[in-house]
């Protein structure tokens, strides 16, 4: 095994970060994340109290996935000091401003994500997501992960065949398609607006997915949730009536290349109590 000891650039919390990042491939237990890696066996991950977060991999190939899952390069004080007196995320840049989406270490399963997260509750998404690996990926020896998913395994089936995993048909279809036909890893080589076009063209498709897509698969803050359940029911307390999901964008639009990490920390900081509505104060 090979260790690594990283200074993340900016605040950053491990604990605050991996608050939901388990999944059919990695755990979390005691703050201490355990994870399967696209290249190959399993690393670990925890944060010291002096902030340096130590890492175990059996490759520096390794290493270098674990810092990309984490985003422990990607300083993110220039939003925090942007947004530190935002309405809606203000209170919540002091209160978690460690708080970093945690990434899927391919394209392909944020993809899976997306696909599995459309119109239905997370919970029964990331069932149907972590069924979907359990029947398209191999187990890693002594331990209860699965290997990522990748554009192989995933496209290797017929949609009928991950229906069974209690993904809709049409959800499959697009899954199998986009993974058969496009180099999905590719579009971290390519700039923004490339990779969203190419997404977008794509049937099954919408900013939302690509919105998911981007934060986890990607590693870019610049396209926000449009259309995330949360952020539609919190735009209508906003607004006093039951919104559709396309004005979830003119929520989104003040932070601009922000937009996604933003997304994140509207809807952490709804959960939380911490964004004032009509008639209440934040906790």
């Amino acid at each position: 095994m090979i260790s690594a000891a990283i200074r993340p650039r900016g605040p950053f919390s491990l604990r605050l970060s991996l608050r939901h990042a388990g999944d059919a491939t990695r755990t979390v237990t005691d703050g201490v994340l355990v994870a399967a890696l696209a290249c190959g066996g399993a690393g670990r991950a925890w944060q010291q109290a002096n902030g340096t977060v130590q890492l175990r991999a059996p490759s520096e190939a390794g290493i270098e996935e674990l810092r990309f899952v984490l985003a422990l390069e990607d300083d993110h004080s220039e939003f925090l000091k942007r947004f530190a007196r935002d309405p809606l995320i203000g209170e919540a840049t002091g209160r978690i401003r460690g708080l970093r989406p945690v990434r899927t270490p391919t394209v392909a399963h944020a993809l899976l994500r997306a696909v599995c997260g459309q119109l239905i509750q997370a919970k029964r998404a990331r069932a149907i997501e972590r069924s979907v690996i359990r029947a398209t990926t191999p187990t890693l020896q002594g331990t209860p992960l699965n290997a990522p998913p990748d554009c192989a395994s995933l496209g290797r089936l017929a949609p009928v065949e991950l229906r069974r995993s209690g993904l809709g048909m049409r959800r499959a279809a697009t899954l199998v398609r986009l993974c058969r036909s496009v180099e999905l890893e590719r579009l971290r080589a390519q700039p923004s607006a490339a990779a969203a076009d190419r997404l977008l063209r794509e049937r099954g498709l919408g900013p939302w997915s690509v919105g998911v897509v981007f934060l986890e698969g990607l590693g870019r803050y610049d396209r926000g949730l449009v259309a995330d359940l949360g952020l539609v029911k919190l735009l209508s307390a906003m607004r006093g009536r039951w919104v559709e999901g396309w004005e979830t964008a003119e929520l989104l639009e003040p932070y601009g290349e922000w937009a996604g990490l933003a997304s994140v920390y509207l809807l952490a900081a709804s959960g939380l109590g911490l964004v004032s509505l009509p008639g209440t104060a934040a906790a």
